[in-house]
């Protein structure tokens, strides 16, 4: 998902605590994924109630947002809206991908391979709007603000960025970049442990930051040319230049002055206008008429959503709910709470 330019970037290593007191924004769907792909079971499959509803995604948004509430950290839940059309064919193929992974998931049980089915299981994420509804749900229960976006969600968080209405973009996915947020923070909600993919071992995932001037400095580029190399290497809403990877694209976007120049020297001729990929980065589609409003967390409606409707532990809930309630009362009352966020 994104533009693949990680391993051209300059990251930093922070503590949670480096975000205490800070409004971030969280790119949902992206942070849903994560959730989707790392909260199952030793053959892949997802948590779910007795009814046979996915629940991974409820379990990381309150036992992960918890932590990061306790680290006093200020999340602002940003969802998508309507993708962009040129984005549609991204759509499709992922689709393709997850109806595949889905296939090879549910042969590998069959077989009793648990390591493809462990495999495939992560690759093969169905988010439906049951889910994004119950998530919407479950952060409403908590007294997080929810925004919904126009359009891309890091669009909408990065105009906000852009505008100090918050501190900076939480994704895994480097688009956000491109679409100017100042500060691309990553593996906030999913660090720890990781199993590599395909390799039977581990590595520590530290939270890092990212920061899109000494990126560019760093570089020797503008953020103009920056979308062009994500053009060249593939974003969400085109194909990417063949036989080009991230190291060559910035060789090329250096050396030329225009993009035009860079088809030329390139030799291929893209089926798709570089100017409209290039004016949904600088020009998103963004939704001023916002409000970033916490309020006290609703402890029964909470307990009925999760525990009586979808089967989990009230203990564990309960103490969840113990870590939500000391923070919302550390000063006492909403006033008091508001002045704390």
């Amino acid at each position: 998902m994104g533009t693949a330019i990680g391993g051209l970037v300059v990251k930093e290593e922070i503590e949670l605590g480096y975000l205490r007191g800070r409004l971030v924004g969280i790119d949902s769907y992206n942070i849903i994924y994560q959730f989707l792909s790392s909260i199952r079971g030793p053959d892949g499959t997802p948590l779910m109630d007795a009814d046979g509803n996915v629940t991974s995604h409820l379990t990381g948004l309150l036992y992960r947002t918890v932590n990061l509430l306790e680290k006093g950290v200020k999340p602002v839940f940003v969802f998508d809206g309507k993708p962009p059309k040129l984005k549609q064919k991204t759509i499709e193929e992922r689709k393709k991908i997850r109806t595949d992974a889905i296939e090879k998931h549910e042969k590998a049980l069959k077989e009793g391979n648990m390591e493809d089915a462990k495999k495939f299981g992560s690759r093969a994420l169905r988010l439906s709007d049951e889910m994004i509804s119950d998530a919407k749900k479950l952060l409403g229960f908590m007294g997080l603000p929810v925004i919904e976006a126009p359009s891309e969600g890091e669009a909408q968080i990065s105009q906000m960025c852009l505008k100090g209405k918050i501190f900076g973009c939480v994704s895994q996915d480097y688009d956000s970049l491109l679409f100017g947020t100042p500060l691309l923070l990553r593996n906030i909600s999913v660090s720890g442990k990781r199993k590599v993919p395909g390799k039977n071992f581990y590595v520590d995932v530290a939270p890092e930051k990212i920061e899109l001037s000494k990126n560019l400095e760093a570089l020797g580029i503008s953020r103009e040319k920056l979308i062009w190399l994500g053009i060249l290497i593939g974003t969400d809403f085109n194909e990417k230049f063949p036989m080009i990877g991230p190291k060559k694209a910035l060789s090329l976007v250096k050396k030329f002055g225009s993009f035009e120049e860079i088809v030329k020297e390139t030799g291929f001729e893209p089926g798709f206008d570089y100017k409209e990929i290039e004016e949904i980065f600088l020009n998103p589609p963004y939704s001023p008429d916002f409000k970033i409003e916490f309020q006290l967390p609703d402890r029964e409606k909470i307990l009925d959503f999760l525990v009586t409707q979808h089967g989990f532990s009230s203990i564990r809930v309960e103490s969840a709910l113990k870590k939500l309630g000391e923070k919302s009362s550390e000063k006492g009352g909403q006033s008091s709470l508001e002045k704390w966020f």
